[in-house]
Parts: C-alpha cells; structure tokens; sequence
C-alpha cells in the first residue's frame, strides 16, 4: 500500500508541475506575441499606410447581416479607406453555405458606408486567421497591409500576417459596447489562440484552401 500511495503522490505531482509548466509556456508566448504587436498597432490616423486593409469574419446575425464586432470592423477599414491610408478593402471570412456568407454580409455593408464595389476583394476562404493572412500572402499578393480587428485579436492577427512576410500593421476596431462577458471571455481565448498560432507558423503549418493567384495589384 505504501508504494501505491508514493506512486500516486509522485503521479500527483508531475501532473500538477506539468499544467502549472504549461500555464506558464502558454502565458509566455501570449506576452510575446503582445510585446511584438505593440509598435505595431496604431489609431487610424496615424497608422502607416498600406495597400490594402485586411478585414477578418466574425459572426453574423440570424438574418445573415454583420453582427456588431463584424460590423466595427468594417466601419474601421472604411475609416482607413476614406482617410487615404489604404486602396483597397480585403474582406476574408467564413462562407460555409449560402446562407452563412462572411465576406458578402462584409461586402453588402462597405458598400452601404460609401466604399466602391471595385475597391473590395473579397477572400471566401477565410476560415481561420492563419488562413486569411496566408492566403493574403499567397493568393492576393499583398505584401503590405493593415489588419482590422477588436483589439483583444490583433496581436495574433498581426503576429500572423507578418509571419507571411507581409509588413503588416494593426488598427483595433472597438467602437461598440461589448457584452462584457462574452468580451472577457475571448480575452482569455487568444491566451491559447496565440500558443496555437506559433505552434502553426513552425511546427504543423498547414495549408489552407489555395487555389490560383489573384493579385490585388497586378
């Protein structure tokens, strides 16, 4: 019985060490993806410019109009259209069906804020942020870019674009009051968005859906 007890004590304390150690990788590598977004994150007026604003999907209403983060976006990117910062407008997102269309509900909005149709590309296979900033790299050719997202994503979003070698920077889209529940509890989901991000940039990196190029400045 005794060597039971130790066995399970010792069991006991390497499971501990092991979340304990793995709380504080992951804790680590959010601090850095932070601390390298930093300098790189500007208030629309005075961000560099770029060629294009890269637009991410969020989640969309019932009757498939942009939900209120998904809208904040938008009006950001338009912000940097109509300030000169950007020519072009890069909507990517998540178009599982037809009835579940990201980049068209993005799409149908810029348009209603002023942004001509010719000025918006549109990305349908922007599942994830890894996706849309590698297929932004590899489908459309941008090689210079602001990305437009609420603020608790940008690290990540611009930690990955520029993993692509695009010189990216970021503008946070945080116009509208948030539930603060559902706020907090995204906060705590890029601690292990972040960890996931370096682990795809060089470790697993997957492909996402390719295709032919479409370069946005031939």
């Amino acid at each position: 019985m005794s060597r039971l007890k130790k066995f399970i004590r010792i069991t006991t304390h390497i499971i501990i060490y092991s979340v304990l150690g793995a709380f504080f990788l992951i804790g680590i590598v959010r601090t850095g993806i932070l601390v390298y977004s930093r300098p790189r994150t500007f208030f629309p007026e005075s961000v560099p410019e770029g060629q294009v604003a890269l637009v991410l999907g969020a989640g969309l209403n019932r009757d498939g109009s942009p939900g209120v983060v998904l809208r904040d976006r938008v009006d950001a990117a338009a912000e940097l259209y109509f300030l000169g910062k950007v020519q072009k407008l890069l909507m990517s997102g998540d178009n599982l069906s037809r009835y579940y269309n990201e980049p068209g509900a993005m799409f149908d909005y810029a348009l209603s804020l002023g942004i001509p149709a010719e000025d918006i590309v549109l990305d349908y296979a922007g599942s994830r942020t890894y996706d849309s900033c590698f297929r932004a790299a590899e489908i459309f050719s941008v090689k210079k870019l602001i990305v437009v997202t609420q603020a608790y994503h940008l690290p990540r979003a611009i930690f990955l674009c520029n993993a692509f070698n695009i010189n990216a920077y970021g503008v946070p889209a945080d116009e509208a009051n948030y539930n603060r529940r559902g706020y907090t509890f995204w906060w705590a989901r890029e601690i292990m968005a972040s960890s996931v991000a370096i682990w795809d940039v060089y470790i697993a990196k997957p492909e996402p859906i390719l295709g032919q190029p479409e370069p946005i400045f031939p």
